[in-house]
C-alpha cells in the first residue's frame, strides 16, 4: 500500500537527575561530595533510505519516544545517556511542524540524517557545586526535559521524468513498457490510484527514473478527482512529459488545461522543461499521422513526439529524446 502522508507524535528523552552523594572511605569520616551527573536523554533522529518507498509504517504507529538518561550515581559515576531513536523514512520525505506547517527538514538524499528533537541535558551532581564556603552541598541539579512535538511527514517521489496526462492517457501502459514497474491497467478512468516509480534501463549502462502520476482532471489543484493528493509528486521531477491521446479533438486545448492545473498548484512546475507527446498512435492511420506530426504545441519545449506503448512504435525515439534532455547534474 502506498502511503505518502502521516502525522506522528515525538518525545525525546529527559535528562537524568544529578546525584547527591558523599565519599564513604575508611578513615575519612566526612568525605566530600561525590554525586555524579545525570545522563543526556536520547534524541529523535530521522534517516532517509533509498530502499523504502512508502510511509505505511506510520499508519500503525503514531508515537515515538526516546529513552531517558539514567540518574547520576555515587563515587562520581555519571548516568548513562538515553539511547537515540532512529526512524527510517523514504528518500524524498519532508518533515513539517504539525502546528505551524513549517518545513523543518527535507530528506532528499539517501543516508541523509536529521536530528528532529534533542534529548534533555543531564543534571549536575552535587560534586559540581562545592565551594570554599559550602564544601558539602546537599543538592543536585534535575535533568532537563526532552523536546516534544507533533510532526507531519510528506513523501514526494524523486524522479527524472514525471508523466502528466488525463485519466486513461496511457501513462501506466507506457511505464510498464519501458520499465519493470507493473501498475494496474484498465480501460476506465483513475485506474492508477497511487504513484508508480519505474527505472528505465537506457542502452547498456545508463538509466533514469520515471514517475507515473494518477490522471489530472480540470480542478485538480483544488482537490477534485485525485487532486492535491498526488500533484506534490511531480514537484521534484526534472522534466514533465505530457501525454495526450492522439484521438483528442484539440491537442493545444488539452495541453493548456493540464498546464494550467500544474501552474495553479505550484508556479515552480511551470518553469520545468515540458515535453509533449501523443500516445496510442496505433489507433490512427499512417497517412493521418504524417499530418499530425507536423503540428506545433505552443508553450512547450519540444517537438511533438508520437508513440504507441501497445505496439512499441516511437518508443525508442521517445527514450532517446528524454535521455538527451535530462539535466545531468
Amino acid at each position: 500500500m502506498f502511503i505518502d502522508y502521516a502525522e506522528i507524535e515525538l518525545k525525546a528523552g529527559d535528562g537524568g537527575n544529578g546525584a547527591v552523594s558523599f565519599r564513604r572511605e575508611k578513615y575519612v569520616p566526612k568525605g566530600g561530595p561525590a554525586g555524579g551527573n545525570g545522563g543526556k536523554g536520547g534524541d529523535i533522529i530521522f534517516e532517509a533510505r533509498h530502499n523504502l518507498s512508502t510511509l505505511l509504517d506510520f499508519k500503525y504507529k503514531h508515537k515515538y519516544k526516546a529513552r531517558n538518561g539514567d540518574p547520576g550515581g555515587s563515587s562520581l559515576k555519571d548516568g548513562k545517556n538515553g539511547e537515540d531513536v532512529i526512524i527510517k523514512v523514504p528518500v524524498g520525505t519532508i518533515i513539517k511542524d504539525a502546528d505551524t506547517s513549517e518545513t523543518l527538514f527535507d530528506l532528499d538524499k539517501d543516508g541523509l540524517r536529521a536530528v528532529v528533537l534533542k534529548g534533555g541535558k543531564g543534571g549536575k551532581g552535587n560534586s559540581n557545586f562545592a565551594t570554599p564556603t559550602n564544601q558539602a552541598p546537599r543538592f543536585a541539579e534535575p535533568g532537563r526535559p526532552g523536546e516534544e512535538k507533533k510532526i507531519i511527514l510528506e513523501l514526494k517521489l524523486i524522479a527524472d521524468i514525471g508523466l502528466v496526462g488525463f485519466p486513461n492517457a496511457g501513462k501506466s501502459t507506457l511505464i510498464s513498457k519501458i520499465s519493470a514497474a507493473r501498475p494496474k491497467i484498465a480501460d476506465y478512468p483513475f485506474t492508477t490510484l497511487e504513484p508508480n516509480l519505474g527505472i528505465v534501463n537506457y542502452k547498456e549502462f545508463q538509466s533514469f527514473t520515471v514517475a507515473d502520476i494518477p490522471g489530472i482532471i480540470e480542478g485538480a489543484h483544488e482537490g477534485k478527482g485525485l487532486g492535491l493528493k498526488f500533484l506534490r509528486h511531480i514537484e521534484r521531477t526534472k522534466i514533465l512529459l505530457f501525454l495526450i491521446e492522439v484521438t483528442s479533438e484539440d491537442y493545444q486545448r488539452d495541453y493548456n488545461l493540464l498546464l494550467n492545473e500544474l501552474k495553479s498548484y505550484s508556479p515552480v512546475l511551470a518553469k520545468k522543461k515540458k515535453i509533449v507527446s501523443l500516445s496510442k498512435i496505433d489507433l490512427i492511420e499512417e497517412s493521418e499521422l504524417k499530418k499530425i506530426s507536423k503540428k506545433k504545441i505552443r508553450n512547450s519545449d519540444s517537438p511533438l513526439l508520437l508513440f504507441s506503448a501497445a505496439t512499441g512504435a516511437g518508443i525508442k525515439e521517445l527514450l532517446d529524446y528524454l535521455w538527451q534532455n535530462i539535466p545531468k547534474d
